[in-house]
């Protein structure tokens, strides 16, 4: 059958400023509104320093990414570019489906996160479960309605949250207490460098623009342009706020309030209200990290799929998404109710570290494909497991076998990688878009061509 202009002219759900959006409401989540006071807490007033260098290896991190997504394009974008850099193995394969329940893991920390903001705001706190699992099915229906939708509802929330966080920094960059950023109260300078483990947790989830590249206009100019812009943006918004916080709050009121610090510096300035508005403003944070990282998590389940590492029943189509989205919402239900999240989301961000530290060793394996600056990807692979390796350092000291729950991690990973290679018969194979469609067009051919062989 012929192909019709309209075909051809399909309009993608994702331009530039749409694949903006989904990356800041990915990254701006509660993590902004809590890492500020848990960092500042370590690195005093030196903290937007700390923002500086996690805004540069999220950078170099997202360079890399949009390089590889250009050169592979596919829905499950890590997923897919551990395969391209490390082959059809076990071991690609069991660190996809370890970066897949990371992916979950944070969704329903986050959407815990939400369900205690929404609780402590309705005067509920018993009803925190409750809250955090209706705003994960909310999204869910959001996200099965299909990508324009994802991408339509992420703009209204995005425009809503960065307003009221760029009208809340500016006004208190005006009311900021020079003395409380002396060089006489800074802290030792590798105070400020434990901290970046935490800043760059607040970066995370520009990953997930690679996961729009099927749904994105020309990703050959858009993918990079997004990353870029999205990191910049975002980055400037940080800085600038942690100045704003820690310039009207002294350290030992940062250490008090340090899971709601910005809101907590928003009340001597704008009063009770403040406080309020700063509150409904992580409630909405929180809401558009859940939507922009469901979407991420089901475009990486239907890739495992499709390549054959999960069950088909991830890749059957549900409206305008697949059947893995329910499964993935299904499998954050528990994590709410009986996971004792707060250590588990330290595992799993420092599981997405690692990971992203892999794809870039693997990306190297791949350069000459990608065209891609060497410098740039080597640098980013050092700025991963460096951030890593402080990170685990630090935590360790709150946490001393988190080292034995990350190779625990990567074990269970391993088990299941070779659970289901022998359940499902299958193994992991390369499946960019443009070879998913020779594989369409090999398969129509065959069909035409067999019942003449018969």
């Amino acid at each position: 059958m012929a192909m019709t202009k309209s075909d051809t002219t399909e309009k993608k759900a994702f331009g530039l400023w749409s694949a903006v959006f989904l990356g800041i409401g990915s990254m701006v989540g509660a993590g902004i509104f809590i890492v500020i006071g848990e960092a500042g807490a370590i690195a005093g007033n030196l903290v937007w320093l700390s923002f500086v260098f996690g805004g540069i290896a999220a950078l170099l991190s997202g360079y890399s990414l949009a390089k590889l997504a250009i050169a592979y394009p596919s829905r499950g974008g890590i997923v897919e570019y551990l395969v391209q850099g490390f082959g059809e193995g076990i071991f690609s394969g069991s660190a996809a489906v370890l970066f897949y329940f990371s992916q979950l893991i944070a969704i329903a920390a986050v959407a815990k996160s939400f369900g205690t903001y929404a609780g402590t705001l309705m005067g509920g706190s018993h009803m925190a479960n409750w809250y955090a699992l209706g705003i994960v099915g909310f999204f869910t229906l959001i996200n099965l309605l299909g990508a324009s939708l994802v991408a339509k509802s992420e703009n209204i929330i995005v425009f809503i949250k960065l307003s009221v966080l760029v009208l809340f920094t500016g006004i208190a960059l005006f009311y900021i207490n020079p003395k409380l950023l002396s060089v006489a109260d800074m802290p030792p300078m590798k105070e400020m460098l434990f901290a970046v483990g935490l800043t760059f947790f607040a970066y995370q989830g520009f990953s997930v623009i690679t996961n729009t590249v099927e749904d994105m206009e020309n990703p050959a100019k858009t993918m990079l342009r997004a990353m870029v812009i999205t990191i910049l943006l975002v980055g400037a918004l940080y800085i600038l706020t942690s100045v704003a916080v820690l310039g009207n709050l002294t350290l030992p009121e940062v250490i008090k309030s340090q899971d709601y610090a910005l809101a907590q510096a928003a009340q001597p300035i704008f009063g009770t209200i403040g406080f309020k508005v700063m509150a409904v403003t992580a409630l909405l944070a929180t809401a558009s990290a859940i939507n922009a990282t469901l979407y991420a998590a089901t475009e990486i389940g239907y890739t495992l799929a499709k390549d054959g590492e999960l069950p088909k029943v991830y890749s059957y189509n549900v409206f305008q998404s697949f059947e893995g989205l329910i499964v993935s919402a299904l499998l954050i239900v528990p994590m709410i109710l009986f996971l004792n999240l707060s250590e588990v989301t330290t595992i799993a961000a420092l599981v997405v570290l690692i990971i992203q530290g892999i794809t870039h060793v693997g990306h190297l394996f791949r350069i000459k494909q990608t065209g891609a600056s060497l410098v740039m990807v080597v640098l980013a692979v050092v700025a991963m497991f460096a951030i890593a390796a402080l990170t685990l350092y630090h935590t360790s000291q709150k946490m001393p076998d988190l080292g034995f729950y990350l190779m625990g991690a990567f074990v269970a990973a391993f088990g299941v990688e070779v659970t289901l290679r022998l359940v499902n018969h299958r193994t992991i194979s390369k499946q960019t878009h443009k070879e998913s469609l020779l594989s369409t067009i090999e398969d129509k051919i065959r069909e035409r061509v067999s019942p003449k062989e018969k």
